[in-house]
């Protein structure tokens, strides 16, 4: 008897053990995936994906009701618990944004951030350059406003969740865009920006009697062009500036201390003009015949540029650009061919053209570190309007565009392809420009001014006209004629710099009888900031005489605010 109650007092110690040891691992287990969960273990890396640049998310609120919450940039990293919500017949996913619980519409989660972009078409708003790649300035065709772009894939996303570059398929066309440019919808994408009637000042403008060919300002664009500031590269609004022709560069010492002492703050210099300032190696490839008329050394040239930067003055360089017979002479096929016209000139519509002038122009940056490029003839040539009226001319118009479209989208593709380089892109224009009408050699002063850094118009005061006196009085000239400029900068969303070039020789240039000394350029400039072009000026001098910088050189150092 007393054996057995013992066995039974053993068994209910054993019993007791076990169990205490069941609870103790229970417990531990249950402090332990409570631990896992504390620490994300069981949570999942995933990124938000969309159809735009951000997503909104959602909480619960006491009710336990869905509301929205904060928008998550895509392509944002979230912590994924797996777990989903069904509110008002929406499934929605559970994620941890900074220890902050969010839910999602479900299907806005991918395991990989090149994943994140779900568009699969964009349409066209402002027409755009279809590049080879997303890597450089090769292009491979255009499509206009309103066209559907299929989304194949994209470069990379930016700090905002918007794409820098798509991959798109266009008709039997793959390449890059720009993503500024598209939207999502046919709807939005054909219609036009007229905020504060901004279209509507454009699109019924036209020359009172005839038409110039040079087509219609309501064919152009005028959204907003977002313009940089680069941080060690301030754009130079207010220029006292002269210019150097390439073949005075020898002299730049002397030119430096004229600079240097009366306020000359920025040098024009050319890089081509005809011949080309410098061997440059994208002219031995694409233009042999211009790389053989180069003028100075490159290490002399850099030398030169290397001066003026290090006297603290903005550097900016020339190029002339479609009125280039070299260009001309080894790419015939990208040449205007009329029988109003013998000029070798590359046609604006031509891709080629454009290829080359935006290489020489990032190539000087990168070698030289020009703070701009100034793109000069950016038009057709000044026979235009006998070309297009004479019936038998062929502009090389390629994809069906006006001039004017032509000039403005080159223009869209240089900025854009300079820009990379940290440099700013000015660009010069007819004093005539900035009338109210389309030119008929496509420049249109709004549709310019809107998307470059700076827009240099030539208001020579004999250039005008050689039945009236314009010349005498520069005052005057340039004042009635700055007064439409600056109306012209008022009527669009983002206006460049008007930064203006100034007669500076005796005129007029085909019967010198008026000496232009410092007081008629300080005139000039008197009537550009009295107008409301406050810009700055460049003294326009095409010899770059020295005695003529020595002359005037008081006019850069008067204050004209």
């Amino acid at each position: 008897m007393n054996k057995r109650r013992k066995k039974r007092k053993v068994n209910i110690g054993r019993l007791l053990i076990v169990s205490i040891g069941i609870i103790l691992l229970v417990a531990l287990l249950f402090l332990l995936v409570k631990g896992i969960k504390k620490i994300g273990i069981n949570s999942k890396d995933m990124y938000i994906a969309s159809t735009s640049n951000s997503l909104i998310t959602y909480t619960l609120d006491e009710e336990d009701n869905i509301k929205e919450a904060e928008f998550l940039t895509r392509g944002t990293k979230v912590k994924s618990s797996g777990k989903t919500i069904t509110k008002n017949e929406i499934e929605y996913d559970e994620i941890k944004v900074k220890e902050k619980k969010y839910y999602i519409v479900k299907g806005s989660l991918v395991s990989k951030q090149k994943d994140a972009v779900l568009e699969k078409e964009k349409y066209v708003r402002t027409p755009v350059t279809i590049y080879e790649n997303e890597k450089d300035t090769k292009i491979k065709s255009y499509a206009k406003k309103g066209s559907k772009l299929d989304i194949v894939g994209y470069d990379s996303l930016q700090d905002d969740g918007t794409v820098n570059m798509y991959n798109i398929k266009y008709e039997e066309t793959e390449g890059w865009v720009f993503s500024k440019y598209l939207v999502d919808t046919e709807e939005k994408a054909l219609e036009n920006y007229n905020e504060n009637s901004v279209y509507d000042t454009h699109k019924d403008r036209k020359y009172p009697s005839r038409d110039l060919h040079g087509g219609s300002a309501a064919n152009l664009d005028y959204y907003p062009y977002q313009k940089p500031e680069f941080e060690d590269n301030h754009l130079l609004k207010e220029a006292k500036a002269m210019y150097l022709n390439a073949g005075v560069l020898s002299s730049i010492d002397s030119y430096l201390n004229i600079a240097k002492n009366n306020g000359v703050n920025a040098i024009v210099v050319d890089i081509k003009d005809g011949a080309l300032a410098y061997p440059s190696e994208v002219a031995k490839v694409t233009s042999p015949t211009a790389y053989d008329t180069s003028i100075n050394d490159l290490e002399e040239y850099k030398e030169v540029i290397n001066k003026i930067k290090e006297a603290g003055i903005y550097a900016i360089g020339r190029i002339v650009v479609f009125n280039d017979t070299h260009y001309g002479k080894d790419h015939p096929d990208d040449c205007i061919v009329s029988t109003a016209s013998n000029q070798l000139w590359p046609s604006a519509y031509s891709r080629g053209a454009w290829e080359y002038n935006v290489n020489l122009a990032i190539e000087a940056v990168q070698i030289f570190g020009f703070n701009e490029i100034q793109f000069d003839y950016v038009r057709f040539p000044e026979q235009a309007y006998n070309m297009s009226v004479s019936g038998n001319t062929d502009f090389k118009n390629v994809y069906d565009e006006e001039k004017a479209e032509a000039i403005q989208n080159f223009l869209y593709y240089a900025a854009d392809q300079i820009h990379k380089t940290g440099a700013y892109l000015s660009v010069d224009v007819f004093g005539e420009c900035s009338s109210e009408y389309v030119t008929a050699y496509g420049q249109y002063w709004p549709a310019i001014s809107n998307i470059v850094d700076v827009v240099s118009s030539m208001p020579y005061t004999d250039h005008f006209t050689r039945t009236v006196d314009t010349w005498s009085n520069p005052y005057k000239t340039v004042y009635n004629w700055a007064l439409g400029a600056a109306k012209r900068q008022t009527e669009i969303p983002t206006p460049a710099v008007a930064r203006t070039w100034i007669t500076a020789y005796n005129t007029p240039f085909w019967n010198p009888t008026v000496t232009y000394d410092a007081s008629k350029i300080s005139a000039q400039v008197e009537a550009l900031y009295d107008a409301g072009l406050t810009g700055g000026f460049i003294t326009w001098n095409s010899a770059s005489s020295l005695a003529k910088y020595e002359e005037i050189k008081s006019a850069f150092a008067k204050n004209y605010e």
